[in-house]
This record gives structure tokens, sequence and C-alpha cells, in this order.
């Protein structure tokens, strides 16, 4: 009798977890749903937005830009634009707050791990500033094997994704590239693809570098297909007057392009931990409706065992009365 209660109460105890995964499940569907629409809407804008920061950098890189003088350092363009040697390299890793998402907090694990390896074996140092915190314990403990530096750690961000938070991450990174505490910015963010699957990679931000009219290190397979850019000999470029100067627009591109593409790292990030815990908690609630079924047989079947058992000690006692 001992072990159908044992069972029962596994199967009860299965069926509470089962009742949560399930909601955590139609939780994150519904939010799921919200940052995708977010993700796509805002990816045409991103990719406006990098085509004209391509082309102004070009100019940049043509028309020689005068020294400017700013209080803050993001706006401060040329020191941005300026190529310069790399020795420490500032790695923006972009997590989650929350668990239970599958195996979204140790992909970023360990592709950020890879990364600062390969930095290391390069002979340069690395910074890291985490967004969120799921996959601070995974790295921080193999700080010590790795040696590389905790930088700045920003938890409330993607509690709400907003142009304003993005802002705030960007002149921070502007203000240690300006002061030469690093050399180079590269985010570690998964891109989104569909409900069903996301991909981890990295993106270079600064020191931006043109490779045949794109951002050297930043465009992936994915992003060039969507900009559709045609590269075709003895195309001509259109005469182009910038009002009211080359410098001012470039005050404004550049530090809009910085927060852009962290804001859209933000909400690719947002969108692939939905999908990924959407899909971690659909599985765990398949899972625990087939445990619940085997071990219903089983209790079925010891039932059974125990009735058979019992009717046979009656019939065995009453032929010895008989």
């Amino acid at each position: 009798m001992a072990n159908l209660r044992s069972i029962k109460d596994r199967i009860n105890s299965i069926k509470n977890t089962q009742k949560i995964t399930r909601a955590m499940k139609m939780v994150a569907a519904a939010k799921v749903k919200k940052a995708e629409a977010m993700t796509k809407a805002s990816r045409p804008f991103t990719l406006e937005l990098y085509k004209m920061f391509c082309w102004v950098y070009k100019e940049a890189m043509k028309n020689k830009c005068d020294k400017i003088k700013t209080t803050n350092n993001i706006e401060n363009y040329p020191q941005l634009l300026a190529l310069r040697e790399i020795n420490t390299v500032g790695i923006v890793v972009i997590s989650s707050n929350k668990g239970l998402a599958g195996a979204y907090s140790a992909n970023i694990i360990r592709y950020t791990i890879n990364l600062i390896k390969k930095y290391k074996e390069e002979g340069k140092k690395t910074k890291i500033y985490f967004i969120g915190q799921k996959a601070i314990p995974g790295i921080k403990n193999l700080q010590k094997q790795l040696g590389f530096e905790i930088k700045r750690t920003y938890i409330n961000v993607l509690d709400g994704i907003n142009s304003s938070s993005a802002y705030v991450v960007a002149s921070n990174l502007a203000d240690d590239y300006i002061n030469e505490e690093i050399d180079a910015i590269e985010l570690v963010t998964t891109r989104y693809k569909n409900m069903m699957s996301y991909k981890t990679e990295s993106w270079r931000l600064l020191p931006a570098r043109m490779d045949n009219g794109k951002l050297k290190e930043f465009h992936s397979k994915e992003l060039d297909e969507e900009l559709k850019i045609e590269h075709k000999e003895h195309k001509i470029e259109p005469l182009s007057e910038y009002l009211p100067s080359l410098n001012s627009v470039l005050a404004n591109i550049v530090p809009m392009f910085i927060t852009n593409v962290l804001y859209q790292a933000f909400l690719e990030a947002q969108a692939s931990e939905l999908a990924s815990r959407m899909t971690a908690m659909s599985a765990a609630t398949n899972n625990a409706g087939e445990m619940i079924n085997g071990l219903t047989i089983e209790y079925n079947k010891e039932r059974q065992a125990k009735i058979t058992q019992e009717l046979t000690e009656i019939i065995s006692g009453a032929s010895q009365v008989g």
C-alpha cells in the first residue's frame, strides 16, 4: 500500500509542476508575440540607419572632419570613428534576468567564453559589460582563469527596453572608448529568427571599418539579404550635399547609430529569450504528461496486483475454512 501511495504522490506532484510549466508557456507565448512584433518593426529603421551610417562614414573618411568640443563623448564622432590599434576589447554580453528558458543563457555563456579565449590567444585583454544577470555566474567563475575584467553590470535595462536605456549604455561605452579604457566594442547577442530558432552571434560596433561598402565584422549573411546591397563595377555614386554641414550630420548620425544598434540587440535578445522559454516550457509540459501517463500505468498495475493478491488470500482462507 505504501508503494501505491508514493506513486500517487509523485503523480500529484508532477501534475502541479505541469500546471506551472503550462502557465509559463502561455505567458511566454503571449509576450513573444509582442516582442517579435517590436523586433521586426524596428529592423527596417535599423537597416536604413545602417546604410546611412555607411554612406556618411565613407564621406567622413574622404573629407577631413574638424575637431569638435562636446559635453557628451558619444557625440565626439571624430574620436569614435578614428581607427586605432586594438589592445583591449569591451564585450557587451546581453543575456536575461530570468531562467527556465532552455539553453538560452548557456548558449550566451559558451559563446562569450569562447570569444574571451580567442582574444586571449591573440594577446588582447577583455573587459565585460553585462546586460542582464543570468550570464554573470557562469562567466564570472572563469574570471581568474581567463583574466578578464568585469567593467559594468546593467540589471534593469531588459525589464523595460527603450531607447533611453540604450542611450545610457551607449554613452558609458563611448566614455570608456574615448578614454581609451577599451579599444573596441563587441556585442554578444542573439538574432531572432522565428518561434523555434535563434542564432547566437557577435556584432563589432567600434572601431568601424568598411569592407566593400559595408561595415566589416558587423554585417552577416542575413543582414546582407535584408539590405540587398548590390556591388557593381563602375557604379556611379550620386552627388551628396550635407546641410548644414557634414560635421553636423555626423554629430547626429553616429550617436544615433550606436544607440540604435544596442536597442536592436536588446530587442533581438528579448524575443529570442521568450521564444526559447516558450519552447522549453512546452517541452517540459509534454514531458510531464508522458511521466504522468507512465506513472498512471504503473499505479494501475500495482493496484491490480494488490487486488489480485487480496482475492487470492480471501479464496485461500475460504478453502481452508471449508
